[in-house]
């Protein structure tokens, strides 16, 4: 594992000494949980970047890696997040590389393994649940309305950067683009 990942494996959050805000985040994401399943949080898109969102406590309740969606519309991130969860705590299981084509009508999700050293900024409110960053996480990925991928030489100009690809290297890791992958 590269230095990005390496850091993220030193990373604990103390619960002692919490603001009050984040003691509040903290038991939302608990009751979340415990009452649905998992919470998505949601970040709006700034000046940095894309809108995404992301669950929680789809790992401690179900076993199953927590998800990440980036650059789709605010409404529909949750939808894909809430989706994937309800249909890993029903058994199914997501193998990076390989097109899911029933989460949407017509367009087309790939799964792919998220680097640790993305976890702080792609999925920082989980380190409240997950003090020491050791859970498994899964990046929800869709091509443009065209069909292209962020990593293809197709894709419109600035798509990589709206919806980058959570690996140390920014390119799918798991599988071969075109070749054993989209």
């Amino acid at each position: 594992m590269g230095s990005t990942g390496s850091a993220v494996q030193n990373v604990r959050v103390s619960l002692d000494g919490i603001t009050e805000e984040d003691a509040q985040l903290r038991q939302w994401l608990l009751n979340e949980a415990e009452e649905r399943g998992n919470a998505v949080v949601q970040v709006p898109q700034d000046e940095y970047g894309a809108p995404y969102c992301f669950s929680v406590g789809a790992w401690r309740r179900f076993g199953v890696p927590e998800a990440v969606v980036v650059g789709l519309p605010e409404d529909m991130g949750p939808v894909l997040v809430n989706a994937y969860v309800a249909r890993a705590r029903s058994g199914e299981r997501f193998r990076p590389g390989r097109l899911y084509d029933d989460f949407f009508d017509g367009v087309p999700v790939a799964v792919e393994r998220v680097a640790k050293g993305h976890y702080p900024q792609f999925l920082g409110s989980a380190f409240l649940l997950y003090r020491t960053g050791d859970f498994p996480a899964v990046q929800l990925i869709t091509p443009t309305p065209d069909g292209a991928w962020p990593w293809q030489q197709q894709a419109p100009d600035g798509f990589a950067a709206w919806q980058p690809v959570l690996t140390e290297s920014g390119v799918p890791e798991s599988w071969t683009p075109g070749v054993d992958g989209p």
